[in-house]
């Protein structure tokens, strides 16, 4: 079938869903006897007025004739038409002087665009108003949001990761969540952001990105990074799938070292690539090439993806006919920063067919290093030309050629909107993932001379999911933190084992989820002790690969995964646990041989 044909394709299918996913996704209502009335979606998007909608509509636009670019671009100096290709990082958290030394880049070297990490949104929308007014053309500005802008700054919406998404069975709902990121990127006078994750995660010892992705089947990880995708671009915001050609099967993190993928073109083209064509054909803005080696693609030594020409520009460009914006991954990560030193890199990112770097270590080095490049032949003008024009179009369809101060009045309300709360309410019921439920022992409900323990490991004070469990089941409270005495945890142990029924649940050391839960092997083996010994309820508000981390798991009662110990899953986990919600996700990846891929009750 043709490319176009399987890109309308997937989108009308992705409104038919969106239409048909069940009440309250637009305009429409379902009673439902375990939930409250829900909240009627109304998606806010502001496209820009030139946008064609349909998916190829921002492709186009990036390769075609059109008046505003040409006429920006006529009067830009050639040093202009470099750094129109560079994006910076940004903190708005940091202070005055680290304000004044990206202005002063914006001003000294006229860079293209900003990435924005760590702050608030007040502070970050007035930083960019200033910056915005400090630059000759207008700032393209992207985040590394791939669970929203929330995951960067307070007081804003934290939507979930992917693994979590992979575990629920509607498409819609990540397509919703994509159109609530793109309303909130907009609100903040942001244009790209650098999700969704595409790589495949068929390594459990995965350190950088195992929860990051969907999971570990292709077709799901395309299904749903497209509905997150299109979320995006289908209301003006531009999607980056990251990381090509893969990077999920590695036990290397990028940001310390350069991994090594020793997989050849077959490997590849049956796992790897898949996402990534199926994205390429519905139309994705932008792609991020990964910090990774692979020697059979490339055999220059200790050469990332990111800086080779036969994967850039050969597979990328030319086999898989992509012409989008290519970005590469962060250039200040180990991965490049070990081997090549700045400038040198960034000469080779153009090299290799890259259209925009980003997160430089050095503006001055970079410039220099590009235009040396030139003149001596290794880079052709007329390339950086093009991609500098391919920039300007971007910035075009974004709406950049009417740009518009962020306005700060009723911020904080508008990214906090009932709306984006129900959708993340839809999404935490949707991806509870029910492992084990033996004689029947959830839903709990109140019974006379039964005694229930409810235990927070990982925790030193009351959680959110025991808080709304007490307002269901009479419960006592108990909780492991993490280096606990012997002392303690004996007397912990006494006392739980007094319990006719233990709830456990488990969190990890912060709000994102963990590779390893960071509990001793005391504290584990005092976990795995209570599920032999007694009926428990256990409740993993983590990373579902730490599963592992507990060999005797599979002989627990009842057994329900929520992924992440956002408040909502919390809230979800303990409808569940009394029911009143039904279980409905299935698990996104194989932990071992008692839990694997597609498990759910």
């Amino acid at each position: 079938m043709h490319s176009g044909s399987v890109s309308r394709l997937s989108f009308l299918f992705y409104w038919l869903l969106l239409l048909a996913a069940g009440a309250g996704v637009i305009g429409c209502k379902k009673k439902n006897p375990h939930a409250e009335d829900t909240v009627v979606f109304k998606p806010q998007p502001i496209a820009p007025e030139d946008t064609i909608k349909y998916p190829n509509a921002l492709i186009t636009t990036l390769n075609r004739k059109n008046r505003w670019v040409d006429s920006v671009f006529r009067r830009m100096s050639l040093d202009e038409r470099i750094t129109q290709l560079m994006m910076v990082e940004v903190f708005s958290n940091q202070g005055p002087e680290h304000e004044a030394d990206v202005e002063l880049l914006i001003r000294r070297y006229k860079i293209g665009g900003l990435i924005f990490f760590q702050g608030g949104p007040v502070r970050q929308a007035m930083m960019t108003n200033r910056l915005q007014a400090a630059s000759k053309i207008p700032l393209w500005i992207g985040m590394d949001a791939e669970s929203g802008i929330g995951m960067r700054m307070d007081s804003a919406m934290q939507y979930p990761l992917p693994m979590l998404l992979g575990a629920i069975n509607n498409d819609s709902l990540i397509y919703r969540m994509g159109a609530e990121m793109a309303y909130e990127f907009k609100r903040m006078g942001m244009h790209v952001n650098f999700a969704p994750v595409v790589d495949v995660n068929n390594n459990a010892n995965n350190p950088v990105i195992s929860y990051r992705a969907f999971g570990e089947n292709k077709d799901d990880v395309s299904s749903k990074s497209l509905a997150q995708m299109l979320g995006m671009q289908d209301n003006g915001i531009i999607a980056t799938a990251k990381h090509f050609p893969g990077h999920g099967d590695t036990d290397v993190d990028s940001h310390y070292d350069l991994p090594v993928i020793p997989y050849g073109r077959n490997r590849l083209d049956s796992l790897e690539l898949h996402p990534f064509r199926h994205l390429i054909q519905s139309g994705v803005g932008g792609i991020m090439v990964g910090h990774i080696h692979l020697p059979k693609l490339d055999s220059t030594a200790n050469l990332p993806a990111s800086l080779s020409k036969p994967i850039v520009t050969g597979i990328l460009r030319n086999e898989l006919r992509y012409s989008g914006l290519i970005f590469t991954d962060a250039m200040v990560m180990k991965g490049v920063t070990k081997y090549f030193k700045p400038g040198e890199a960034e000469v080779m990112a153009l090299e290799a067919g890259n259209d925009v770097l980003e997160r430089l270590v050095s503006v001055p080095k970079a410039l220099e290093a590009i235009k040396a490049a030139i003149r001596s032949g290794r880079l052709s003008q007329k390339e950086i030309d093009r991609r500098c024009k391919k920039v300007l179009a971007a910035k075009y369809w974004l709406g950049l050629h009417h740009y518009q101060p962020i306005k700060t009045d009723s911020l904080y309300q508008d990214l906090n909107a009932s709306h984006a709360h129900e959708t993340l309410r839809r999404l935490a019921e949707g991806s509870l993932t029910l492992l084990q439920n033996k004689r029947k022992t959830i839903p709990l409900e109140n019974k006379k001379r039964r005694t229930i323990a409810s235990l927070a490991v990982g925790a030193t004070k009351s959680t959110f999911f025991q808080r709304k469990i007490k307002d269901e089941l009479t419960v006592q409270e108990y909780f492991l933190p993490r280096r606990t005495t012997k002392k303690d945890r004996e007397k912990l142990r006494k006392a739980l084992l007094k319990h006719d029924l233990l709830l456990i649940s488990i969190y990890g050391p912060s709000i994102r989820p963990s590779n390893s839960l960071g509990l001793t092997p005391e504290e584990r083996d005092l976990v795995n002790e209570l599920v032999r010994k007694k009926r428990s309820v256990v409740i993993l508000f983590d990373n579902a690969y730490t599963l592992n981390r507990f060999q005797d798991m599979h002989e627990a009662s009842a057994l329900l995964v929520g992924y992440q110990q956002l408040p909502a899953v919390q809230a979800a986990a303990a409808k569940l646990v009394v029911g009143k919600l039904e279980p409905q996700g299935k698990l996104p990846v194989t932990v071992n041989e008692h839990f694997r891929y597609g498990d759910g009750l």
